[in-house]
């Protein structure tokens, strides 16, 4: 040792420990084969059956979007991540006029047959470390970038179909409990319902429970409908004796 002190390092090691390390993220033992081989690993269900077409399915109606309404999705494209297909935004923007009605007969006829094309399921995964020092794979997000044409019919779908949905349910529904993937809700919501729900439980009960379930881990390997038919069978006659009880069942 000759007294010297690599100042740079020290403070780049700092900065990764608290996590203000800027730039890429390098962890020994992990590469881009090994991410591709883990993600592969986590995502295939040896069991997948391809689901049978909805009932709204109709191959007939096709005039579900029309021109004009993808035309004004294109023309107001703002700068975004590229997608498996390697179309910009930049040139699907610039194309609006020409590409409006192409478009629209792929959205229309995705939705008539209830089939989402391949080319537009696929996505290129991009690893964010979820911790200030990452060691493994588990450690990193994986943030999925699907084309633009999937986000763009997603984002329309969403508006256009499911919304609605929330808005005028049917009776035996309801969604009143629901902040994920609704208009105006957010984790910000639901923490004032819960602080709400239990201040009013406690105003009469001498004590409230409340049980979180964390699925962010178990949600990328298990097959959803079946995870879900299993624990509302398992909980519903729980439910009818344990009281107060409130089950706050999020995804992370």
């Amino acid at each position: 040792m000759d007294g010297r002190v690599d100042a740079r390092g020290m403070w780049a090691a700092v900065r990764q420990l608290t996590g203000r390390k800027q730039g890429t993220v390098e962890v020994s033992g992990v590469s881009a084969d090994s991410f591709n081989q883990h993600y592969a690993n986590i995502s295939t269900d040896t069991m997948y059956a391809h689901p049978l077409p909805k009932q709204s399915a109709n191959p007939a109606h096709t005039d579900f979007i029309s021109e004009w309404s993808v035309f004004q999705m294109l023309d107001k494209l703002l700068p975004t991540a590229t997608g498996t297909d390697e179309l910009p935004a930049w040139f699907l923007r610039l194309g609006a006029p020409v590409f409006c009605r192409p478009i629209a007969y792929l959205f229309n006829k995705s939705i008539s047959t209830s089939i989402v094309a391949t080319q537009w399921k696929s996505a290129q995964i991009h690893p964010i470390p979820k911790e200030a020092a990452p060691k493994s794979h588990t450690d990193f997000r994986p943030i999925s970038v699907t084309p633009v044409l999937s986000r763009l019919m997603e984002k329309r779908v969403v508006r256009q179909f499911l919304y609605p949905s929330f808005q005028n349910p049917p009776v035996n529904l309801s969604f009143a409990d629901q902040f994920a993937y609704r208009p105006t809700g957010s984790i910000t919501s639901a923490l004032i319902y819960l602080l709400h729900t239990i201040t009013n439980l406690l105003s009469s009960n001498p004590y409230v429970l409340v049980i979180a379930l964390d699925f962010s881990k178990a949600f990328d390997t298990v097959r959803h409908s079946s995870l879900l038919h299993k624990f509302f069978l398992s909980l519903h006659p729980t439910l009818r004796v344990l009281q107060p009880l409130t089950y706050l069942v999020y995804e992370n």
